[in-house]
């Protein structure tokens, strides 16, 4: 079947420059949306967003093994139309922040279970057949849209401002990493703690650098901290595309090397 094809890994090696490109892609995603939302007309930005969401998972899903420009793209665009389907409930349908949270709460909990109950996994190390992967993307954008209404609910409903929001988000952050290290917390359940979180820490900073100080920012611009951000994961993803650090070298490989140094 189409769904059980196997196909190479589609995800890259979690290195230090995946969480710097995660990170940086969820700025970036709070700042162009919010940019574009604030711009132009919304509800055609918000079909925009979905039209260039869509074509960047189709070539993703399209290819058999992992591209690291097929990659980031569909994550950027996640990143952005993550941000725009949390202000959807928020601003159009007044649903509040905190409500926002538990319904994108309760979505991606769905998603885990019946990925776990078809897959009886949901580490990113086994993403090898289309099943899997629909699956991955769409924890993915359920956890971009949740990181936002948490984001927004720290720094608005519980009144941290952007900047305390960020160094809160910094902190739980950190948690899984140490946790795992030290307790033993198992290696996906911290992933998934470590992904969600970097939605909020990134969208926070970004916020922060981008408003006005009447809201507590150092008012550079949604434009210009988007441009900035789309700047530097381009130059990170080019990085990657051209080094190959984000991929698995085969063990024979890396075997020959030591072998001739």
């Amino acid at each position: 079947m189409f769904l059980d094809q196997p196909l190479a890994k589609k995800v890259p090696e979690l290195t230090i420059y995946f969480w710097v490109i995660k990170v940086l892609t969820t700025g970036m995603g709070e700042a162009t949306s919010d940019y574009f939302v604030h711009t132009f007309d919304p509800y055609l930005v918000v079909v925009l967003g979905a039209a260039f969401l869509a074509i960047a998972l189709v070539w993703q899903l399209y290819l058999r093994r992992y591209l690291a420009w097929a990659y980031w793209l569909a994550v950027s665009m996640v990143a952005v139309f993550g941000t725009m389907a949390a202000g959807i409930l928020h601003i159009y349908l007044g649903v509040p922040y905190i409500f926002s949270a538990i319904i994108y709460g309760v979505t991606l909990a769905a998603i885990f279970a019946l990925w776990y109950l078809s897959e009886k996994t949901l580490s990113v190390h086994s993403i090898y057949t289309r099943r899997r992967e629909l699956f991955y993307w769409a924890a993915v954008l359920a956890t971009f849209a949740l990181g936002t209404a948490a984001g927004d609910m720290t720094a608005v409903s519980f009144q941290l401002g952007f900047f305390g929001s960020g160094i809160l988000f910094a902190v739980i952050f950190a948690i899984p990493a140490v946790a795992h290290r030290l307790f033993g917390l198992n290696a996906i359940v911290a992933f998934w703690f470590a992904y969600i979180i970097t939605r909020p820490l990134g969208a926070s900073f970004a916020d922060w650098l981008a408003v006005p100080p009447s809201q507590g920012g150092l008012n550079l611009g949604k434009g210009t901290i988007s441009i900035t951000l789309w700047i530097l994961i381009i130059a990170f993803v080019a990085y990657m595309a051209l080094s190959h650090r984000d991929v698995k070298r085969p063990q024979s490989a890396c075997a020959d090397e030591r072998a001739g140094s």
